[in-house]
């Protein structure tokens, strides 16, 4: 692993700033020309997006320090020096950053579902890039195993999975179902805010999986903070999408059982012609 990227003594340039400005770059770009694709204006679209920006920050660093209280005290000069007591809550900047937005959307009159659905591709294409900062910086660090994709960590013994490159596969692969998915919103094959509560729970679903192989966590009563906002966030929208899609469900399920019973039907009824076609006859 490589924390420090260059060191070029009067300054050190480390691995995990220089990919996560090359996700902030490209997201940037991706969203700017999602928003190209509709009337929304695009200098109230990243005044949204840099203002949320900066409740995400605030927000996911408030909940890493609240359930590290006892580290951190009350100190204020703690809270804002992330650099000398490090740590952030990538669950508290999210829901953050969506808290602030919703209430940005609010004051400009524009429909919040509609406009996330734009914002959910650039946002993997982030995570993407923070993940392999976190996998190159060695920041994040997997648990101990005998699978054959393992890696050593500085720092820590034994060879261990390779948790954060895992999880940006996985995002990447997000950030382009979720594009195509996109299109045929636009083709209004899909409700607007779709998108919006699909991202959330793949990201959740990706954080439940994944939590378990992880080395360090951030705790809340003894359990691993992620992996129970996870589960709540995940069986919440799993429960959504079988209300809103069980007309949808069911109509399958029916399809489904009459193919079924129909085949059955069709294999008894050729097995009796069969049978009397074996029979001798009485002449």
């Amino acid at each position: 692993m490589l924390p420090v990227l260059l060191d070029l003594r009067f300054v050190k340039i480390y691995t995990f700033g220089v990919f996560l400005v090359l996700g902030f770059f490209w997201s940037c770009f991706l969203l700017w020309k999602n928003v190209r694709l509709t009337s929304h204006k695009e200098e109230d679209v990243f005044d949204g997006l840099f203002l949320s920006l900066l409740g995400g920050i605030f927000f996911g660093r408030l909940v890493y320090v609240l359930l590290n209280l006892s580290k951190f005290g009350f100190s204020v000069l703690k809270f804002i020096l992330i650099n000398g007591y490090p740590g952030f809550s990538i669950w508290g900047g999210l829901l953050g950053f969506l808290l602030i937005f919703y209430f940005f959307t609010s004051t400009k009159k524009i429909n919040f579902f509609e406009l996330t659905d734009y914002f959910v591709t650039p946002f993997f294409v982030s995570a993407t890039f923070v993940e392999l900062g976190n996998f190159f910086s060695g920041s994040e660090v997997g648990t101990k195993t005998n699978f054959p994709l393992r890696t050593r960590y500085f720092g820590y013994d034994g060879l261990r999975h390779l948790t954060p490159f895992y999880e940006a596969i996985f995002f990447a692969l997000a950030a382009f179902l979720t594009y195509r998915i996109l299109l045929e919103i636009r083709k209004e094959k899909f409700f607007k805010g779709f998108l919006f509560y699909a991202a959330l729970w793949y990201f959740s679903l990706i954080y439940f999986l994944f939590d378990k192989i992880k080395a360090d966590h951030l705790y809340f009563l003894g359990y691993s903070f992620n992996w129970v906002l996870s589960s709540i966030i995940l069986l919440t929208i799993s429960g959504y999408f079988i209300y809103y899609f069980k007309s949808v469900i069911l109509n399958l399920t029916k399809s489904y059982g009459q193919k079924i019973s129909k085949k059955i039907h069709f294999r008894a009824k050729r097995k009796t012609t069969e049978r009397k076609g074996k029979e001798p006859s009485s002449d």
